[in-house]
């Protein structure tokens, strides 16, 4: 597999560049495998990525039903932090930020990881008092958090409305300065080619339509190519989680599918070099290295596995947007697109065995799940190979719900949807 350097580059630069092999191979599926996974974004092909790294399990599978980075990983905000307020989500998710830290030279592929840091906006003394609490518990567990007031935020961010006649007036913000952004896609190819040279075989266009059994416990797949047998069938499939469960049998799952949007504006000059979250709705802005403004806010309240969404959340996206930058009323969006996401009954995710012999879950992201692409992989690649959790996704097993030990960071309750 191709090499990435500086030498790299400027031998292909005489060459016209037609001398680059393949980021991964192409192969025929094989008719058993040790393992197999279902679902090629960043989830699935992280878990291939740390089997084969971690636990040397390379007889591996990944299954995509279309392109590599056609699903959810290709059509995120691509937002990275670990400023949560309960402890177990803040000790997964900063496992997944000191992973994210040294990705790129662990992959040798640049996914373009910025530590521009995320800053969430508050616009009352309760919400700044909240935010204080979020700050402190992220300390106790080592975590930079900072408190900043207005004159601060107006220093780091020119544009935003902090006067007193502001729809939603500023009074200060959390900022992480250790969080940032990475390229979706790049993540996946990098992934992609870690693994593949790792001796897992990735197959593309390679749909699952049905399970093989051996009475209750999960011993292949029947897909597009053909059958395919496997000790142990692991499924990363995200907003089609309740889809691809229902052939296995299991019919119902503590989750919803919702569309969650997100949009790109026309590129502009240098205007954010932060990551700014909204405190009075649910919208969220970067700027990208080409200069396009990236933004999203709510998922769409009805249930939904459509890659796109409806017109009145992107009026209320856009209308928040404006509430914080005025001056960006007049650019123009250039595209949007829709992801489908797992939204769970308490706001964390399932890293899980189960819940059939063989078969091993991980899904309930809602917002989450880019961010914590390298902690997932990582953890439900432990499971996999131990058949037994990680210590830092101990907490997110499947059976929480019945034992009552949710983990409800918003404290919104048993309603997906707002989580």
């Amino acid at each position: 597999m191709a090499e990435y350097s500086a030498l790299a580059l400027l031998k292909n630069a005489f060459s016209g560049n037609r001398d680059w092999k393949p980021a991964w191979r192409k192969p025929d599926p094989k008719p058993s495998y040790d393992v197999i996974i279902i679902g090629g974004g960043g989830h699935g092909l992280s878990t291939a990525y740390y089997l084969a790294k971690e636990h040397g399990i390379t007889n591996v599978a990944v299954l995509e039903k279309g392109y590599l980075g056609s699903g959810n990983v290709g059509r995120n905000t691509v937002t990275i932090r670990s400023n949560y307020l309960l402890p177990q989500n803040i000790r997964f998710y900063e496992h997944s930020m000191k992973l994210w830290e040294n990705l790129s030279q662990d992959l040798n592929y640049n996914v373009m990881f910025s530590q521009r840091g995320v800053v969430n906006l508050g616009h009352s003394p309760a919400q700044m008092d909240d935010y204080a609490r979020r700050g402190n518990a992220m300390r106790h567990e080592g975590v930079d958090a900072e408190l900043l007031d207005a004159r601060q935020l107006k220093q780091l961010m020119p544009g935003l409305d902090v006067s007193r006649s502001a729809r939603f007036p500023v009074l200060g913000g959390l900022m992480q300065r250790r969080a940032g952004t990475a390229r979706h896609d790049a993540v996946a190819w990098g992934y992609a080619r870690g693994a593949d040279r790792r001796g897992v075989d990735i197959l593309e266009n390679c749909e699952v339509n049905g399970f093989l059994k051996d009475g209750d416990r999960v011993v292949g797949v029947t897909t597009s190519r053909g059958e395919i047998r496997a000790k142990k069938v692991a499924v990363a499939v995200a907003g089609s989680t309740g889809h691809v469960m229902r052939m296995a049998g299991v019919e119902e799952l503590p989750i919803e599918s919702h569309v969650l949007q997100a949009f790109v504006t026309e590129s502009i000059k240098p205007f954010l070099d932060t990551v700014v979250t909204f405190g009075m709705g649910h919208f969220y802005i970067n700027q990208s290295d080409k200069g396009g403004l990236v933004f999203g806010g709510d998922i769409d309240g009805y249930n939904s596995y459509a890659q796109r969404g409806s017109l009145p959340v992107v009026e209320d996206v856009m209308s928040e947007m404006v509430a914080l930058f005025p001056s960006l009323a007049p650019l123009r969006l250039l595209r949007s697109w829709g992801g489908i996401m797992d939204m769970s009954m308490d706001g964390s995710p399932i890293i899980t065995t189960g819940p059939l012999p063989g078969m091993y879950l991980n899904c309930g992201w809602c917002y989450g799940g880019f961010k914590a692409t390298p902690a997932s992989g990582f953890c439900f690649a432990h499971t996999i190979a131990k058949d037994e959790p990680h210590e830092f996704n101990a907490p997110f097993r499947l059976d929480r719900f019945h034992r009552g030990t949710v983990i409800d960071d918003k404290g919104q309750g048993a309603t997906p949807r707002l989580h």
